[in-house]
């Protein structure tokens, strides 16, 4: 949750940002005073405007993100599917993954990578609930 918070902007695809939009903005957990509060780059080729507050729409992946990191302030979060995973890895975008694997398991689904990727793992985190987060660098 301190991640969430510390973060400079929030990138997030359309679908993603059609499911936590509505979530955060009716929320009274503590974490969605600051997820509202700070700044959303919503990534859509179809999407015209964005109704979030502090957010705005980018059509272009590669050129936003790019005008993203030279931007001051708290690291870039981006949060999505495999779909938009794959496209930040395709186009060399990410720096640091973190991925929360949750006690769950659906049997099928997308890749989160579209082919191997080299990496190195930074740290990990147990929770309480059996999660675990991975933190892995480009090697």
């Amino acid at each position: 949750m301190e991640l969430l918070g510390s973060a400079g902007v929030h990138a997030v695809g359309r679908v993603s940002y059609g499911l936590m939009a509505p979530y955060w903005q009716a929320s009274d957990e503590p974490i969605a005073a600051p997820m509202n509060a700070i700044p959303k780059a919503v990534f859509s080729r179809t999407l015209r405007s964005a109704t979030w507050p502090e957010s705005t729409v980018h059509p272009d992946i590669e050129r936003g993100i790019a005008e993203l990191k030279t931007q001051d302030g708290g690291p870039i979060i981006a949060h999505g599917g495999a779909t938009f995973a794959q496209t930040l890895t395709r186009l060399d975008l990410v720096d640091e993954y973190r991925i929360n694997v949750h006690p769950v398991a659906f049997g099928e689904g997308y890749r989160l990578f579209g082919g191997p990727l080299k990496l190195r793992l930074v740290a990990t985190r147990t929770f309480a609930r059996g999660t675990v987060a991975y933190t892995y660098a480009r090697s």
